[in-house]
């Protein structure tokens, strides 16, 4: 720092030197000697300044080399101290442990010491023990000996004597036994059997009631029925046409009579009626969309029909598709009794059943709703499939236990039983079916007459729609007019009719109409 004062203040000078060199050089001789001592004069000024300025200078260096000499010496001393003290905390748990350790260690001593003596005197007891075993096995074999010289035979031959004996002995008691169990079971078991049925029959109780083929459309008054034939029939034919019923228009009085075998085409044309009267216009292109949407009303109510069911009889988790076929058991009979009644009742017997039995109700009422969904089938080709083997492979498909689907499947024997479950379903569905009034077995077979005759129609190419009416003396089979010319419908007519004539048997006569309709449709924007 003195060296820099210095030099600065010996550059100030040669500064002023020069300056008063130039000066003097450049002013007259007369001023010279007045610019030299001006110069002189000015040149002590700043080398005062730089004097002055050099030891301020000095004095703050120092000042701050002060300041951090200070700042560092107390980090210094706060890490020696943070030192300190993490080698004291260390020193304290080392002295901890060392504690712990000794007094664990002193706690091993007397326990090593307790396990020594326990070792000793285990051994002294097991020495005892083999002594005393010495001693026994040769008494034994002494009294052995003793025994044999006693009765005369060794001890092998009277061993086996002693169990040949006492299985003679056991034998007989088991077979008195047995024979007792069995003659028990046998009085008590028929007994049992018949006190769970009567009981479980005694807590369902169920409506009587039978399937008809027939549904009275109910009109305000006999001018709706004009509007409903049409000009020269053509509103009626259309409404028979679009939903295979046969409507009956007579001198009832505001009435008219819908005829036909199945519950779900008969439900969508009186529906479909009922909109067209209400709504008042009436004519083929109308009927066509109203029962079109009738349709889908029905399969909305299909489904809304199987949800309350299953939660009426609190059955959980069963799948949608399911559910579905739960709700078209509405729209079927077998022999007359409506299925989905049939199938809750078989539900709430098997579910009684199997609560007497000790078994679980809730999968034997799931089990019973399910055991008849095969007779509800989706295509014709799934109706020569037996219902229990269809149902059963239906249960399978949608996840259902495997219980529930043996069951499904061997109500009428068609598969072998593997579960308790299984005879529960056959016996219930038994006794919902053998109730006075519950079936009626002309009905069913009359059915399947009109099933079978519409089937023999889907059996030819270009048949759009079949529908057997008139309780089966008339067979209305409507035709694709792209495929079917008009010649083709009238061999068509024939050629049903052979083969209605040779395959089937039927009282009277069958009358088979072929209906050919050409549309032409065009949209004017």
């Amino acid at each position: 720092m003195d060296t820099n004062i210095i030099l600065i203040g010996v550059g100030g000078v040669v500064l002023g030197l020069i300056l008063g060199y130039f000066i003097s050089k450049s002013l007259a001789k007369g001023n010279a000697s007045k610019m030299i001592e001006d110069a002189k004069k000015e040149a002590n000024v700043i080398i005062k300044e730089a004097k002055s300025e050099g030891e301020s200078l000095r004095k703050e260096k120092e000042l701050k080399a002060k300041e951090k000499f200070i700042e560092l010496k107390a980090e210094h001393e706060k890490v020696i101290f943070a030192r300190d003290k993490k080698m004291s905390d260390a020193e304290k748990r080392i002295k901890d442990k060392e504690s712990q350790i000794s007094n664990e260690l002193s706690k091993l001593k007397k326990s090593n010491t307790a396990v020594e003596e326990k070792i000793k005197d285990y051994d002294y007891r097991v020495h005892f023990l083999e002594k005393k075993k010495e001693e026994l096995d040769k008494a034994h074999k002494s009294q052995i000996k003793q025994l044999e010289v006693i009765s005369g035979l060794a001890a092998e031959d009277a061993k086996e004597q002693l169990i040949s004996s006492l299985k003679e002995e056991a034998k007989t008691d088991a077979m008195a036994y047995v024979q007792e169990t069995v003659e028990e079971a046998k009085l008590t078991a028929q007994q049992e059997a018949k006190k769970i049925i009567i009981n479980t029959i005694q807590r369902i109780g169920t409506e009587e009631a039978i399937d008809n083929c027939v549904s009275v459309f109910n009109i305000e008054s006999d001018d709706v029925k004009g509007r409903i034939i049409g000009r020269e029939g053509r509103n009626i034919r259309a409404i028979e046409a679009a939903t295979g019923v046969e409507i009956i228009v007579d001198d009832t009085p505001e009435a008219i009579i819908l005829s036909c075998f199945d519950s779900v085409r008969r439900e969508i044309a009186r529906l479909s009626l009922h909109k067209l009267v209400t709504d008042g216009r009436i004519h083929p292109a109308r009927i066509e969309e109203v029962v079109k949407k009738t349709k889908k009303q029905i399969e909305q109510e299909i489904i809304e029909v199987g949800k309350r069911t299953v939660i009426d009889l609190g059955i959980h988790g069963l799948h949608p598709e399911l559910i579905k076929m739960v709700g078209r058991m509405k729209y079927r009979s077998s022999y007359g009794q409506n299925l989905l009644q049939h199938s809750r009742e078989v539900a709430k017997l098997c579910g009684v059943m199997a609560a007497e039995l000790g078994l679980n109700p809730k999968l034997a009422k799931r089990a019973g709703l399910l055991h008849d969904i095969g007779k509800v089938p989706d295509s014709e080709a799934d109706v020569e499939t037996p219902h229990a083997i269809l149902g059963m492979n239906w249960a399978e498909k949608h996840g259902e236990k495997p219980e529930v689907c043996n069951a499904i499947g061997a109500h009428h024997d068609e598969i072998e039983m593997t579960t308790l479950l299984s005879p529960i379903i056959q016996v219930c569905d038994a006794i919902s079916g053998a109730r006075p009034g519950a079936r009626r077995q002309v009905l069913d077979s009359y059915i399947q007459r009109l099933k079978d005759l519409e089937s023999v129609a889907f059996g030819f190419t270009g048949v759009k729609k079949a529908y057997a009416i008139q309780a089966g003396r008339e067979l209305r089979v409507i035709v694709e007019s792209e495929k079917v010319s008009d010649d083709k419908a009238a061999s068509l007519s024939f050629e049903i009719s052979q083969k209605i004539q040779t395959d089937m048997t039927y009282p009277g006569q069958v009358k088979v109409t072929v209906i050919r309709e050409t549309r032409a449709v065009n949209i004017a924007k």
